[in-house]
């Protein structure tokens, strides 16, 4: 009878046989050993997985009354909204954890900058981190299409039709993306296709890989400094604690934050005065109407913005498609000694500052319309955003960085 029951007794002990259930916990939370100082920055990544969870349960309940269809696709989404029992909330979930998640990502990606959580030996965990950044701007795209409003359609058509700028394959790109010689059904139905079932499926496989890397080479903290590096007679880091229970109270406290935040959104403001979801989105799809202005969701409005700073329209197709791929390289630009910007040069401090202003400026100029001074505002910030990573690269390896001695433990706030 103990032998069916397995080593440990009882039911986990009969699962601990079959499949190696306690061998993971223990391995990924309960004798994970995080570093413990964690600060506020560190609440981010957990959360960033709270929201996917959120985003798929919300997908899933909102695919069994949408249909993809050019003709029933705006009603579907107004039947969800007026009809189905609770849809209106299930919908408002789903849109507001759309930029919830850029947000914590947003955050997440700014703190690894700070603190220097892609350097060595995590150059593959950012990279895999950038993956999911990009993967989750595509997952955005397709979905902002589905409910086929005005911003919708409108969207869609420029952002495809930037792909035909390209030289020479241009247009059998933007045909091949849309299935068609124009927006139809058929374009419809690919981005459901995708946005369901195939990159859901992408993000979640490099969610795993991202976690299986952090935990491989270890968290980086706000010091810099390698915790496996000074270890007790029992093997474990002197400065480390464990994930569980640590680290799961206090991410459960973020969490508590974090879903006030989400529910004051979703039960005041679900449209976020436009910036969530826009006014033209509340008409059906018009192939003959042309809105005023045409701008993406917020959380593109800066790779818009410098799309739009370059007069050409194959050039502004690459700054826009530059911005993104740089950041796959910042591990190698950044010869940096030490991590932590709390010891890093005066340059680095003022450089990366001017990297976010850059960012949240030309975010704001995205949501604007292209006039004179928008325009040059957008061409200076663009030249500020590219020019943190030249700076980096040179100001790193040849030297040019004055440091402070980082200390030997961890530092307590």
């Amino acid at each position: 009878m103990s032998e069916t029951r397995g080593s440990s007794g009882g039911l986990m002990g009969w699962v601990d046989e079959r499949f190696p259930a306690t061998k993971m916990w223990n391995e990924h939370v309960g004798q994970y050993y995080a570093p413990k100082n964690f600060n506020f920055w560190y609440y981010f990544g957990s959360l960033a997985l709270v929201v996917l969870v959120i985003q798929i349960l919300s997908g899933i309940w909102l695919t069994m009354n949408y249909q993809p269809s050019a003709d029933r696709a705006f009603e579907s989404v107004e039947y969800i909204m007026r009809d189905v029992d609770w849809g209106w909330l299930i919908r408002y979930i789903h849109t507001t954890g759309a930029s919830a998640f850029f947000v914590v990502v947003y955050l997440h990606m700014a703190r690894a900058l700070l603190y220097g959580s892609y350097q060595k030996p995590r150059e593959l965990l950012w990279v895999f981190g950038v993956l999911i950044y990009v993967s989750l701007m595509a997952e955005a795209f397709f979905g902002y299409m589905l409910p086929w409003g005005q911003m919708s359609f409108w969207g869609a058509q420029v952002i495809i039709s930037l792909f035909g700028a390209i030289p020479v394959i241009g247009d059998q790109l933007a045909l091949w993306i849309r299935g068609d010689y124009v927006i139809s059904e058929i374009t419809l139905n690919r981005f459901f296709a995708l946005h369901v079932i195939g990159l859901p499926l992408v993000i979640i496989g490099l969610v795993v890989a991202h976690i299986l890397a952090l935990h491989e080479v270890g968290s980086n903290n706000p010091d810099g400094i390698e915790i496996k590096k000074n270890k007790d007679a029992n093997g474990n880091p002197k400065d480390g604690i464990p994930f569980h229970p640590y680290y799961t109270v206090k991410d459960t406290f973020g969490l508590i934050v974090f879903l006030i935040f989400f529910s004051i959104v979703v039960f005041y403001v679900p449209e976020f005065f436009g910036l969530f979801i826009e006014a033209p989105n509340f008409e059906p799809a018009n192939p003959q109407v042309t809105p005023d202005h045409i701008a993406p969701v917020w959380y593109f409005t800066p790779h818009y913005a410098m799309l739009r700073a370059i007069p050409d329209s194959f050039g502004g197709v690459v700054v826009m498609g530059a911005a993104v791929a740089i950041l796959f390289f910042l591990p190698w630009l950044d010869r940096g000694r030490v991590r932590s910007i709390r010891y890093r040069g005066l340059g680095f401090k003022v450089a990366v500052i001017l990297f976010f202003i850059s960012f949240v400026v030309l975010g704001y100029l995205g949501l604007q319309p292209a006039t004179g001074l928008y325009t040059i505002l957008a061409r200076i910030f663009t030249a500020i955003y590219f020019g943190f990573f030249v700076f980096l690269w040179v100001y790193t390896y040849f030297g040019l960085e004055k440091t402070k001695p980082v200390p030997e433990r961890v530092t307590m706030p």
